[in-house]
This record gives structure tokens, sequence and C-alpha cells, in this order.
């Protein structure tokens, strides 16, 4: 795609970044007449994993992932659709098939955007890299899992160093109803304070057939911006059972002061597992941070006694992504909190995805252009997809946050009787795009006059 800059105009918002969420961002203030200067580093400086110089490239895939209501991110892409968000717009334009997923052709879905961006009035796109923050007016900051580290050494600076991270060591998230608790109970070691986890326990023959399996297991290879040295608390589980049989017993797994309420002694080693969500209906696995291929870490996990049938949310990885620690850095409206002035949005916030980044952006480019224009945005209902992803981003523990995926985990759990899986997960959808649809005439309320 040829490069579309336009001449300067005087900005009332800045973004930083020219991806999904920058891009949304810039489309939702624009389209509320609000004059936006867009700032894309491309083609002056790529990151490792860019190689186009067009907008809202597509790195990994070009998989927009599940279109079913049995899935967050279905419902999720409903609700931008409904939204007439830009992001939706190009990938229903752009669509190939793809079975039951939503995926686009990713030179067409860049250009689409990139046109829709360059022909808008009220978009000047800049080709520069940012090496400083704009010290005044408005500013949202969109500059993605790899920002350059000039501006990312910016970001640590105005959030705090040790709230801004390099790479996700992320540990696999499993349901709480598919926990066998015949098998797992709930108890603290040596009983201190709370029965907070979840605990499996392995005799010495399972815990031993359990390392070699991780040991001879296939693994994602890094890529090459990927490889770093792991800090110790962050190393995948499959390389400390390759340092030794015993080092999962002595490390992660270790069951001291976890006696099985079945024999009254302790197992051979015990998995561990933390409550992922404040409503309780998610757990990660302790310590379990991988490199292993998603296939291999649904067969393998589930040899752990009592998560034989266990339904994973999230699957473990370890890369490069550069986030900050958003519950503990923003505001529910994507604020930074010491400085309100600059928002943040899409991957850096610590969301997970192409379609939660755009999400993010969307919501981002609507609460600046509000505070602009002086008006009171309602934030959307914590029980719809939009919703569950702002919580996440406000309301996680911020001694264990980490990125995600909208998962129906993160929703505020249905009330009345018990349902299946499959049903209580259409039930939310239901549920979330009915609240949507309040939501969206709240918003013509809000803008009517904008």
């Amino acid at each position: 795609m040829p490069l579309m800059t336009k001449s300067v105009q005087t900005p009332q918002l800045t973004i930083i970044g020219g991806g999904l969420a920058g891009c949304e961002a810039a489309w939702q203030a624009a389209e509320l007449g609000i004059d936006v200067c867009l700032l894309e580093m491309k083609p002056i400086q790529f990151s490792p994993a860019h190689h186009s110089e067009g907008l809202a490239e597509l790195v990994c895939s070009n998989s927009l992932r599940g279109t079913g209501m049995n899935n967050a991110v279905g419902c999720l892409k409903e609700e931008l659709r409904r939204a007439n968000c830009l992001f939706m717009q190009a990938a229903d334009a752009t669509a190939v098939p793809a079975g039951g997923a939503l995926a686009v052709d990713r030179e067409a879905f860049s250009d689409w955007v990139g046109n829709k961006i360059a022909a808008h009035s009220h978009i000047t796109l800049m080709r520069e890299e940012v090496t400083t923050l704009p010290e005044q007016g408005p500013v949202i900051i969109a500059s993605g899992p790899l920002t350059s580290p000039t501006l990312a050494t910016q970001i640590a600076q105005i959030t705090g160093e040790e709230s801004l991270y390099f790479y996700d060591a992320i540990a696999p998230i499993i349901t709480a109803d598919s926990i066998d608790f015949s098998v797992a109970w709930r108890a603290s070691r040596y009983d201190k304070g709370d029965a907070d986890y979840v605990n499996c326990p392995m005799n010495k023959e399972q815990y031993q057939a359990f390392v070699a399996e991780l040991i001879a297991a296939d693994k994602v290879p890094a890529h090459n911006f990927e490889k770093m040295i792991h800090f110790e608390g962050c190393m995948p589980i499959e390389e400390m059972a390759e340092r030794g049989e015993q080092t999962l017993a002595f490390g992660p797994m270790k069951p001291v002061g976890l006696p099985d309420p079945r024999t009254g002694k302790e197992p051979y080693a015990v998995i561990q597992l933390r409550q992922d969500n404040r409503h309780a209906t998610s757990y990660n696995i302790v310590g379990f941070q991988t490199k292993l291929t998603y296939p291999e870490q649904r067969r393998i996990f589930r040899t752990i006694p009592g998560l034989e049938k266990a339904e994973f949310e999230r699957l473990g990885s370890v890369h490069r992504n550069t986030f900050i620690n958003a519950p503990r850095c923003l505001n529910g409206r994507l604020q930074l909190t010491s400085d309100p002035r600059l928002y943040f949005a899409g991957q850096i916030t610590g969301v997970e995805g192409y379609v939660e980044s755009a999400a993010c952006g969307y919501l981002a480019g609507l609460i600046a252009a509000s505070d602009l224009l002086g008006k009171t945005l309602p934030l959307p209902a914590a029980v719809t997809a939009c919703g569950a992803l702002l919580g996440h981003l406000r309301d996680s523990d911020p001694d264990h946050f980490q990125p995600q995926n909208v998962n129906y985990g993160l929703f505020p759990p249905l009330e009345g009787r018990k349902m299946k899986r499959a049903l209580r997960r259409l039930a939310m959808a239901d549920r979330a795009l009915e609240a949507w649809e309040q939501w969206l005439q709240q918003l013509k309320g809000v803008f009517h006059d904008a």
C-alpha cells in the first residue's frame, strides 16, 4: 500500500501507534468531530515482527478466531459489529473462508483500514517514531506489544519501571467447574490463612511420568525477537524439568505443608491452582508458564490428577510482549492515574488478541473524545464483553496481573439455577448483547449533538 500522509492539522488528540487499537481509537474520535494526529513509526522504524508499511498490520495470523457465541470472542465481535467499529467493517469486507472462524485477507484488511484513515477529514497520519511523549494535550498510547525501546523507556518513566513488563510468563487458566474435587482439595500451605488454593496430588510414579512428558513434549520455537534470558520467577515449566528430575518437586510442585485429606499424608508432589477472577469461576495453574504447544498442554496437563477433564480458558505461554500493570497504573477509564491526560489502548494495557486490541481502542477513542467534548460517557456494563475487558484491566490483582484474551470467566456469573456449560455461555452472550444494545442507545443520547 502506498504511504498516505496528509498535511498536519492542529490535533485535539494525539494517538501513538497505527495498529488495530490506534486506528480504531482514531476513527472513533474522528467520527465525533475530534481532530486527530495518528503517529505511526513505520516505515521509518520497524519492530522485529512487522514487515508491511501498512496500518493495522496483522502480524501472527489472519484469523480473528471463532464466530460462535459459545466463545466470548464471538460475543465481543458481535458487540463491535453492532457498534459499527472500523475493525469489524474491515474484517467483514475482507473476509476469507475459514469454517467457523472469521479470517481475513491480511493485505486487503490493512489496505481497507489504511484507506479509510487516510481519507478521513479529521485524521492526520504522520510517519515518524515517537521518542518523547507530547507534553501537552490528551494522548492515547497504543504502541502495541512490541513498543520501540525509546518509547518504552518513556513509558517506564511515567508508570514506574516496576509496572512495565517486556514479556509474558503466562500459566494456563481452567474453569473451576471442570476440576474434580473428589481428588483435588482446597487448602493453603500449612493451613495458613484461608483455603485459597486448589491442590492436585501426585504420587511418585505419576510425578516421574509427568516430568518425562514435559521434557519430551513439542515446544513452540521462539522468534528471534522473543529470545531472552528467563528470570527464575518465570522459567517455563518444561525448562525447569530439564534441570533435573527433582527440580519441580522442590519448586512449584513441592508438597510440603499440604497433606492430602484423603490420606492425611503429604503427596510426593502437588500442583496448586489459584483463583484467577473475582467470581471464582477460573483458576490458573501456579508456576506453569510454558512454551509447550497448545495440543501438548491440553494432553499433558490433563494427566494431572483432578484435572483429567480440565476446560482451558487460556493456555500458557512465554513470549515478548510490552505491557503495563493496568490495575496498578490505570483508572477505570483507561487513563494513567498519575496523569489522566494520557490514555492507553490495545495490547500494551494487558488485553491479548486482535479483537480485544481493537475493542480497547474503540473504548479509548470514545472515552478520550467524550472528555474533549465535555460529555459524560457511561462505561459499558460488566456483563458485556467490552465491559468484562475493562473489568480485567481495572479489577485484576495487580500482584499477579497478566494479559488475557476475552473469556467468559471474566464475566459476572449468571444468577439462578445451574446450567450446562454450553447453555450457560449462550445465556451469558444473550445477556451481554441485551446490555450492549442498551448501552449503544445511551451513547446516542450522549453524542447526539456532538
